[in-house]
C-alpha cells in the first residue's frame, strides 16, 4: 500500500561538506549541531557563521535544516542557550531537536522555532507523545525500542502529531541512547555528546575475590563483544514504517564519513520515492549491494518486529568494510579530466567506482595523476592533497570516488 501522507528523508550533517553531499544525494532535510548543546561533540559541528551558511545553502535548494539541542541539560548549560536560540531563529533554522523539557520551555520563551522532541526523551507511548504535543511540540522522534504496531498505535491516538523514527545507522545498547557507561568508565559524558562507545569494547569476567584475574568469555576466538549491537537497516520494510504513519525517516551518523552519508541517502531516497509513487514496493538488489559497501557492523532490523535477540549483536567486534572513499570531484577541468581532492591512496591503472546522486555506480580506471602545482605526473595520490586526474568516464562536481578497501586503516571521512 502506498503512503497517503508526506514523508521526509532526514540525513546527518557533521560538517558543511557532509551537508552539501547528502542534500545533493536526495535528503529533504539535514540535522546538525552547533559547537555546544548537542550530542555529537566528536563531530566537527558548525560555528555560528557555519550555521548560517548551512541554512542558506539548504534553503536555496528548498531543503530544511534542524539543529540539535538535545543534551540532558545541567544548570551550567542554561546560561548561553537564550542567545543561541534567538540566533537560530534569526538565521531561519526550520526547527530545533530537544530532549529536555526545560530546554523546550526556553525555546518557546525566546523564539517561535518549531520543536521536535529528540529520541533521547524516550517517547514510547501515546500518552507521552500527546503531552509533548500539548506542550507545543510539532514532531516527536520516537524511542528506538518500539515495534511497528506500537508506532501505529501512537499515530492513531495522536494523529495531529508528526512522528519520526531512525531507519538506518548505529544502534545504542541502552534505552534510547541514555547511557552512563562512558561517564563511569572514561569520565566522558554521553549525554553531553562525548560518548566513548564503551559498548563496542571487548569484555572479560572478573571474580570479586580474584582481582586482576581475567576470565575470557569466548563467543569465538576473538573474544566477546556482548554489548556491540549491529547497525540498524530497515530498507526491506521501509514501506511498512511509512504505512504506520511516520512522517520523518531518519538516518543516523553525524560522525560518519561522506561516503556513508551519500550512499545511505541515495538508497533511502530511491526507496522513499518508490513508496510515494504508489507503485508496488520491491526491494532492489542494488540497494542491498550499496548498503554493504561502506563500513558497518552487520545489520539488524532493530525493534520494529519485536524484541531483539542475540542475532542483533556483533559478537566478534569486527566491522565490515568493502570500499572506502578515494576522492571527491571538485571541478571538471575538461572532458575526462578532473580536479580531485584525494581521501585515500589510489594509483594509475587502479579501478575506482563513481558514486553519484542518480544511476548505478560506474567502474573505471585511473589513467593519470598530475600534481596541479608543477604539472608533474605522480605515481600515486596522498590523502588530503589535490590532483588533476584523468578517467575514462564523465563525472560532475561533488561526485564521489570509492576504491576497494585494502587491509590497512584508511580515512573514511
Amino acid at each position: 500500500m502506498a503512503s497517503t501522507h508526506s514523508v521526509e528523508l532526514l540525513s546527518p550533517a557533521g560538517n558543511l561538506e557532509k551537508l552539501k553531499t547528502v542534500l545533493q544525494f536526495g535528503a529533504d532535510a539535514v540535522y546538525l549541531g552547533g559547537k555546544a548543546f548537542n550530542l555529537r561533540a566528536g563531530s566537527s559541528n558548525f560555528s555560528m557563521d557555519g550555521l548560517k551558511e548551512a541554512v542558506d545553502f539548504a534553503h536555496a535548494l528548498n531543503k530544511r535544516v534542524y539543529v540539535t539541542l538535545n543534551i540532558i541539560a545541567h544548570n551550567r548549560d542554561v546560561k548561553g542557550l537564550p542567545n543561541f536560540v534567538k540566533y537560530l531563529e534569526e538565521i531561519g533554522v526550520d526547527a530545533v531537536i530537544a530532549a529536555d523539557i526545560g530546554v523546550m520551555g526556553l525555546v518557546k520563551e525566546y523564539s517561535n522555532l518549531p520543536i521536535h522532541v529528540s529520541t533521547q526523551a524516550s517517547t514510547a507511548n501515546w500518552m507521552t507523545a500527546k503531552q509533548y504535543y500539548q506542550m507545543g511540540a510539532k514532531r516527536v522522534v520516537l524511542a528506538r525500542e518500539l515495534s511497528l504496531d506500537e508506532i501505529k498505535s501512537i499515530k492513531d491516538k495522536v494523529p495531529e502529531l508528526e512522528l519520526e523514527v531512525f531507519v538506518h545507522g548505529a544502534m545504542c545498547m541502552t534505552y534510547s541512547g541514555r547511557c552512563t557507561m562512558s561517564s563511569y568508565m572514561t569520565q566522558r559524558d554521553s549525554n553531553h555528546g562525548m560518548c566513548a562507545n564503551s559498548c563496542r569494547w571487548k569484555y572479560a569476567l572478573v571474580e570479586e575475590k580474584r582481582p586482576g584475574v581475567y576470565y575470557p568469555v569466548y563467543e569465538d576466538e576473538t573474544g566477546n563483544f556482548m554489548y556491540n549491537s549491529k547497525d540498524l537497516c530497515t530498507i526491506d520494510f521501509l514501506d511498512k514504517i511509512v504505512e504506520a504513519g511516520v512522517s520523518g525517516l531518519k538516518i543516523e551518523g553525524r560522525n560518519r564519513g561522506v561516503l556513508y552519508g551519500a550512499t545511505t541517502t541515495k538508497v533511502y531516497r530511491e526507496a522513499t520515492d518508490l513508496i510515494l509513487s504508489k507503485r508496488p514496493f520491491e526491494v532492489s538488489p542494488e540497494w542491498i549491494r550499496e548498503l554493504d559497501k561502506y563500513r558497518h557492523r552487520g545489520y539488524t532490523t532493530g525493534f520494529f518486529h519485536g524484541k531483539l535477540d542475540r542475532h542483533a549483536q556483533r559478537l566478534d567486534g569486527i566491522t565490515d568494510e568493502n570500499y572506502v572513499l578515494a576522492g571527491v570531484v571538485k571541478e571538471v577541468v575538461s572532458p575526462g579530466v578532473y580536479h580531485i581532492t584525494a581521501r585515500n591512496k589510489f594509483v594509475p591503472g587502479q579501478e575506482l567506482e563513481s558514486v553519484r546522486p542518480q544511476g548505478i555506480s560506474q567502474k573505471f580506471s585511473v589513467t593519470k595523476i598530475v600534481n596541479p602545482k608543477n604539472g608533474k605526473e605522480m605515481p600515486d595520490s596522498k590523502p588530503g592533497y589535490d590532483y588533476i586526474v584523468t578517467f575514462d568516464t564523465q563525472l560532475e562536481p561533488l561526485d564521489l570516488l570509492r576504491v576497494k578497501s585494502p587491509e590497512h586503516d584508511l580515512d573514511e571521512n
